[in-house]
């Protein structure tokens, strides 16, 4: 049995876009390169949507929906595009919810929450620390998933279990339902209004109450079916859990996919946050052993146990935070179990710890139990189960597929649903299938890895799929637990329900889409073969992210997903480019191919932030520096490797520059920048504008007898003047390390060092081999051939010293933000201190690891530090601010609003370009943290 996908890239009949933009004015987007990058998902799905359709709110959403209705064209709502189960994806319109969906209310001092649909669900937390409250699911993709889809998918997780779900702990929803009705079921009145507005469904939603509430198989089977994690279909459950239709509806479009109605935003009742926790790996020589343990650990109370099979635990051993035990396991059959208790009391925790140590020490592990509660390596446990999706599917053959199953069954038959999936991966030839979850719910995560030739599904895939939904059911278990029926399980919700119960989801997916728009082929589908149709061919583009499995992770954290394109979209259209030329579309691949350059190359910041969101540590970066070395040519090279050659010279003639274009009026090199861009190019002239400082200082020597470290101030003070009434880091730095009787050598010939940033985010190859066979050798003979550290004062400068001297393995190179903290601190007396600072991180600085040195820092300095909301990358990245000014204003409109929201007495952050961002985001004035620090201690 063979099904080959249809590749649409054709834009949108004019039929289907008549009456659109006049509902969503301005919204609409059609081009090819807007349609495919939205078009990928996590899942192993792909179509190509007609247009894309991006609301500002919810009467637009109404409108689109009346738009759809009238047309009969079908949509798609989509958020974070984390689905793993084809319930984002059409070829239809898709609706882009994540882009304007993105208030947070935080209610009753954190015991309630309202979120609209575009939040990740971390921010929520976020906002929720300081009250000791969180939401109550808690899946692994929290770093990237949206409230949008929490809600649409039931999510749960590695802890809530299906107390503490998305419908157990949803209070009322801002709906608008495929009529354009907007109905808030939290008004008092919401039933009456339902029953007016919606008469036909009011009354449909009772009728099949009664029907449920009358048979007792019904029952029998929905009580049996929901005492485990069950997102398989519509939540029936609710029939029995409920009375009014309004709070039916609040709780049937949880886990329904898009299918019903469009949830504006959504009230949760939080729970509190367990501040205290024991966490563990048990390791076991089988996967037998390990299930043949799970009863006497659930005795014993944990809050989450996590299972790695073999597979999963060789991926979780080369994970850069694995601790040297899990780094030295020689991986062979063994399986392991990630188990923690949480208690708000820490004499509560180490009773439960106490009472648990019996039964671990009564378990036949391979290597002793060990339990910390140290929150680092906390934090990289759970980093490695969180990301173990990704980084396992990141592991597989290029050119594959990773397709994520999900089941459940009763955990009396977990071990040996275990070994029959186990016999099923070997009979139909899955070598390298891997098994995780949450066992302690009975929530197995298996994936396989294929290779769909031509989006073909081979016969083993479609024989696995009936063998494993037998498995599975025969064990009364759910075919899905926590991913959503989508379209992969679609074909089987009759199997796992029966005839009665199916019929009733039908009539109300009628009752509540009468036209069937909304995302058609989802959840349930008279297509028995829908589960096989569309799949995703994966085609090998780049070593540099072929890797990439689409998850998502990544876009939260890029400073341009709100212009351009997101980490994972530059990919996929790579992937789209590939496809196109193999399927010898050449007008689609000149398109994309004319998109790409503004769209994914020269808007990316390169700042490195999605490779500390990847579970797979891809940096989408190294291929934007790889593509625009390409696009340099040899004369870009020569000229900037002549610039290298004489940084001193340039930098002072770039800073005489910026004087110059200050001291005459400002419309004159505002006029003169816009016309060399015209005719030069974007891309090669900066545009001037009047909130840019003048030039900074030249650096020069300062030497000192038995230095204690070696200073190298940064090139951006010499082409930056200092932020107004402030010296300038380099300054405050020297000022502060004489305070506390430190002496740094700052070396001759510091004029003309670099980092070699500019060279080396710009593809420039040619000069950044000059700064590198120069630069080092000078920093050996200043630091005394490695004995003394390198001390840089921006944090992209640092990032940059040490991957320049990486090679000159004993050269070290440290922040000055870090070095003020551990050294210098200790030493200074702090006289005045600031009532509040509005503190911005960088990129570099994130990297580096820096945030405990900046709160230190920052915390000697005010007595309150803010690190403001909606904080990331500001995006000026070195020139991109000057080239592209759009991308700094788009990285920085939430923090700005965050900040201006409320005033602080101070500004700081820790890099010229980022505090020249910030003060042109907010209108404040930003300053170095050192500058702070030393107006402190003066």
């Amino acid at each position: 049995m063979i099904f080959k996908p249809t590749r649409n890239a054709a834009t949108a009949a004019p039929s289907t876009l008549t009456g659109l933009a006049e509902a969503v004015p301005g919204g609409v987007r059609t081009g090819a390169a807007d349609r495919l990058r939205l078009a990928h998902d996590a899942s192993h799905y792909l179509l190509h949507p007609r247009a894309v359709v991006t609301p500002a709110d919810a009467e637009q959403v109404a409108a689109l929906l009346r738009h759809s209705r009238a047309s009969g064209t079908p949509l798609t709502f989509r958020s974070g595009g984390t689905s793993l189960s084809g319930q984002a994806v059409t070829d239809q319109l898709l609706v882009d919810t994540r882009r304007h969906f993105r208030d947070l209310e935080v209610l009753d001092d954190g015991h309630r929450v309202r979120v609209q649909p575009g939040v990740v669900l971390r921010q929520v937390n976020a906002r929720l620390a300081p009250y000791g409250r969180k939401l109550g699911p808690d899946p692994a993709s929290e770093s990237a998933c949206t409230i949008g889809g929490v809600v649409a998918n039931n999510s749960s997780g590695m802890t809530c279990g299906t107390e503490h779900n998305t419908y157990r702990t949803l209070e009322s929803v801002l709906l608008v339902l495929p009529s354009g009705t907007v109905l808030d079921t939290g008004a008092p009145d919401a039933d009456e209004r339902l029953r007016a507005t919606e008469p036909e469904l009011h009354a449909g939603l009772l009728r099949l109450r009664d029907r449920i509430r009358a048979d007792p198989d019904s029952v029998r089977r929905i009580r049996a079916q929901y005492a485990m994690k069950n997102t398989m279909g519509y939540g029936v459950n609710a029939f029995l859990d409920h009375d009014r239709p309004a709070d039916l509806l609040t709780r049937l479009v949880v886990g329904s996919e898009g299918t019903l109605a469009f949830v504006a935003a959504a009230t949760f009742r939080t729970v509190p946050v367990h501040r205290h926790a024991a966490t563990g790996l048990l390791v076991f020589d089988t996967l037998g052993a390990a299930m043949a343990a799970m009863p006497a650990l659930v005795a014993a109370g944990p809050a989450a146990i996590e299972l790695l099979d073999a597979a999963a635990l060789t991926v979780a051993t080369a994970d850069p935070k694995a601790d040297a035990t899990l780094r030295g396991l020689a991986v062979r059959e063994h399986a392991a179990l990630l188990v923690e208790w949480q208690e708000s009391d820490p004499q509560a925790l180490a009773d439960r710890v106490a009472q648990a140590r019996p039964v671990l020490a009564g378990l036949p592990l391979t290597t002793p139990a060990r339990l910390t509660g140290d929150a680092p390596a906390r934090a990289a446990l759970w980093h490695i189960r969180k990301g173990l999706y990704a980084a396992v599917a990141g592991a597989r053959p290029s050119g594959t597929t990773a397709l994520l199953e999900d089941v459940a069954v009763p955990v009396a038959a977990l071990a040996d649903t275990c070994a029959a999936l186990g016999d099923l991966f070997a009979r139909h030839r899955y070598e390298q299938s891997v098994i995780f979850g949450h066992a302690k719910d009975g929530n197995l995560h298996f994936m396989l890895n294929e290779r769909f030739a031509d989006g073909a599904a081979p016969t083993r895939y479609v024989d696995f799929t009936e063998e494993m939904v037998d498995l599975v059911l025969g064990h009364g278990g759910t075919l899905k637990a926590e991913h959503g029926t989508g379209r992969v399980m679609a074909p089987y919700v009759r199997r796992q329900f029966g005839d009665e119960l199916y019929a009733v989801m039908r009539e109300l997916k009628t009752l509540c889409d009468p036209d069937g728009v909304l995302n058609p082929g989802v959840l349930l589908s008279d297509d028995p073969d829908v589960h096989v149709r569309h799949l995703k061919t994966v085609p090998t583009v780049e070593e540099e992210v072929d890797r990439c499995v689409e998850c998502g992770y990544c876009e939260p954290v890029c400073p341009s997903r709100d212009l351009t394109t997101t980490p994972r979209q530059r990919i996929v259209l790579r992937r789209e480019i590939a496809a196109a030329r193999a399927a010898g579309d050449r007008a689609l691949a000149r398109e994309l191919e004319d998109a790409y350059d503004y769209d994914a190359v020269q808007t990316c910041a390169v700042d490195g932030m999605c490779a500390t969101a990847c579970p797979v540590l891809i940096n989408t970066g190294d291929l934007v520096k790889r593509l625009r070395a390409e696009e340099n040519g040899t004369a870009g090279q020569a000229g900037w490797r002549g610039a290298a050659r004489r940084w001193g010279t340039v930098t002072r003639g770039l800073a005489r520059g910026l004087d110059l274009a200050g001291a005459v009026p400002p419309a004159l090199p505002e006029a003169a920048s816009r016309a060399a861009r015209a005719v030069l190019g974007a891309e090669r002239v900066p545009q001037w504008r009047r909130d840019l400082p003048g030039g900074g200082a030249v650096r020069r020597p300062h030497p000192v007898d038995e230095p204690d470290a070696v200073f190298v101030p940064s090139c951006l003070g010499t082409l930056f003047a200092p932020a107004p009434g402030g010296p300038g880091v380099a300054a405050a730095l020297l000022t502060l390390a004489e305070r506390a009787g430190v002496r740094l050598l700052v070396p001759d010939g510091v004029a003309s060092m670099c980092c070699g940033t500019p060279w080396s985010s710009k593809g420039l190859t040619a000069g950044y081999r000059d700064v590198r066979d120069r630069v080092p050798p000078a920093l050996r003979a200043a630091s005394r051939d490695g004995a003394l550290p390198v001390v840089s004062d921006a944090a992209s400068c640092t990032e940059g010293f040490a991957k320049l001297v990486a090679e000159a393995g004993d050269l070290r190179v440290v922040d000055a933000v870090a070095f003020t903290a551990e050294v210098l601190l200790p030493r200074l007396t702090v006289r005045r201190r600031l009532g509040s600072l509005a503190l911005h991180p960088t990129c570099s600085s994130t990297r580096l690891g820096l945030d405990e040195a900046l709160l230190t820092v920052a915390r000697a300095v005010a007595d309150e530090v803010v690190v403001p909301d909606g904080w990331q990358c500001c995006g000026f990245a070195g020139d991109r601010g000057l080239l592209h000014p759009e991308l700094t204003a788009a990285a920085t409109r939430a923090e700005a609003a965050a900040v201006t929201g409320r005033p602080f007495d101070g500004y700081a952050s820790v890099n010229r370009t980022c505090e020249i961002g910030m003060a042109r985001a907010t209108g404040q004035p930003y300053r170095h943290l050192l500058e702070l620090l030393a107006d402190a201690t003066g």
